[in-house]
């Protein structure tokens, strides 16, 4: 299971319900599921009964934790309660509405019909659904120095660095932030760091927070050069001006020694607390997640006429290049709200010209290359395959700078408004690969991702050296990519596991780029979600 990317509280109100009993009103409860594998829904909880009402407003909130790399289907069932059993099923059933997760968050409040079981609408009556992120986003930016600490090296001095400490419900100290090591200095300044408010002290000003000093040694046997105990109210002051100061005290040399005073002075200069966005924070704020398809028509691929092609259409099923697309597009699509993505390919020749193109529209129109939704792209990638002649080399810049361009554009908006997602599918060894590097480290810049999903067996290890993860990706020129935009997988990988399990891989580190690279710009979102 992926790392919870949040909590998020969910409101429901109705409108319009039916009327089930005779000398009153509908007595309405609101029951939320979970869609857990093909037919099989399981419940999560259950708001309270509002008396005698057709319009409710339900009190209690269902709090559900949300995953971006998922499709989380979810159903809300509404019934009269006449009785006093936990079963639902000898209630009178009110409509329902299923949709996705994905679907309400980046509505942000989603108004449905309600339908019965046979998906006819359940009278007039409508759901709403509020979503809320369940969150404190502020963190606290620190500067800090320290003086005249207790040198504890016999050969040089120390290697000072601190450890936070916040004060738990349980009464003992937990350890949320460690410094950097400074070697060999008694009066060290420390890079700047933050620390989410929340982490520190759970948004308590005046929660208790230890600081250690301590100095560094390779073999693990850090020595405690000494201790202070302060608070988020005590911190905040410190300016450049009028730093925020702490004695550092060793409590055994404090013992031993009579005219002991301290064994330095840590230092703050800057202690200020700003409120970080979050990915649902963007997306709830009417950021939009462009989707965009780049597939390889290279000759490698094989004849798509011959079963043994990756481009073969098989009649009973999809071939790999149409469940990677499939796969991906599924959850992105619900951030998205014209549903419409281009989709190129690379690597053929096309007519009438029958010129090599490494940036062809599947649907072969220049001015308008937008497929409906992600079965339009499927249905333009079918379309394509028998007008095109599989050719080569396997180009890659030309679709990234493509995307590119479109994302230099919104870079200059004003607001966090378009971020860009190219899903690259590709069955070989990349031939471009040093203007490749060049576009990914200028991409980087900008905003937008890039998925790669290698096809077939082919040995990929050029691939992983795009994605950033085992180091800096670097241009020819030697400069470094500023961020890690780049996730590569072979599909190989994911051959016998749930269609699932290939999209929760490659989108898992997708929310972390977006918010990474619209925070690194302070950029808010395009409305400020309520909070």
């Amino acid at each position: 299971m992926a790392d919870c990317v949040t909590k998020v509280e969910l409101s429901i109100c109705c409108e319009n319900l039916l009327d089930k009993d005779v000398t009153s009103k509908s007595d309405p409860l609101c029951s939320l599921l979970i869609n857990v594998s093909e037919n099989q829904w399981v419940e999560l909880d259950r708001t309270e009964r509002v008396k005698n009402c057709l319009t409710p407003k339900f009190a209690k909130k269902f709090l559900i934790d949300y995953y971006f790399e998922q499709v989380q289907k979810l159903k809300f069932g509404i019934y009269d309660i006449d009785n006093k059993t936990i079963d639902l099923s000898d209630d009178d059933f009110l409509g329902e509405l299923e949709c996705t997760l994905g679907q309400i968050v980046s509505s942000r409040k989603l108004t449905r019909p309600l339908l019965l079981k046979n998906k006819r609408p359940a009278g007039k009556g409508t759901i709403t659904i509020y979503a809320e992120e369940v969150k404190d986003n502020r963190v606290v930016n620190f500067e800090a120095q320290a003086r005249k600490l207790d040198n504890k090296d016999f050969f040089g001095k120390s290697d000072p660095y601190l450890e936070f400490h916040k004060l738990t419900a349980e009464g003992r100290w937990q350890m949320v932030h460690r410094t950097e090591v400074i070697k060999n200095n008694l009066n060290p300044s420390w890079k700047p760091f933050k620390i989410p408010l929340r982490s520190l002290c759970n948004g308590d000003f005046d929660r208790n927070i230890k600081v250690d000093c301590y100095d560094y040694d390779n073999d693990g046997s850090h020595d405690l050069i000494g201790i202070f105990e302060t608070n988020m109210t005590k911190l905040q002051d410190a300016t450049y001006s009028s730093p925020a100061e702490f004695e550092c005290i060793n409590p055994k040399k404090k013992q031993k020694k009579k005219g002991y005073k301290n064994s330095g002075i840590v230092s703050f200069k800057l202690c200020q607390v700003v409120k970080e966005y979050t990915f649902l924070d963007y997306i709830m704020g009417g950021c939009q997640l462009n989707f965009i398809v780049g597939i390889d028509f290279t000759g490698s691929n094989g004849d798509p006429r011959s079963p043994n092609s990756l481009h073969y259409l098989n009649p009973s099923g999809f071939n790999e290049y149409q469940m990677a697309i499939w796969a991906i597009g599924v959850i992105i699509q619900d951030y998205d709200t014209d549903k419409l993505f281009p989709a190129f390919g690379f690597g053929a020749q096309i007519p009438p010209s029958w010129q090599v193109s490494h940036e062809f529209p599947l649907n072969f129109n220049l001015q308008n290359p937008f497929c409906g939704g992600v079965e339009g792209i499927i249905d333009a990638y079918r379309n394509c395959l028998p007008q095109v002649r599989l050719y080569g080399p396997t180009n890659f810049s030309p679709i990234i700078n493509h995307v590119g361009r479109f994302a230099a554009a919104a870079a200059q908006q004003p607001k966090a408004s378009q971020y860009y997602i190219l899903l690259i599918i590709t069955d070989g060894v990349i031939t471009d690969l040093d203007e490749t590097r060049q576009a990914i480290v200028n991409a980087a810049k900008l905003p937008m991702s890039i998925i790669i999903i290698g096809v077939g067996g082919a040995d990929f290890s050029a691939m992983e050296f795009l994605d950033g993860d085992d180091g800096v990706l670097r241009s020819p020129a030697g400069e470094p990519a500023i961020r890690d935009i780049v996730q590569f997988v072979p599909f190989r990988k994911f051959q016998n596991a749930p269609k699932e399990v290939l999209a929760q891989s490659v989108l898992a580190e997708l929310p972390q780029q977006v918010v990474c690279y619209f925070n690194s710009r302070k950029l808010q979102p395009p409305t400020e979600s309520s909070s």
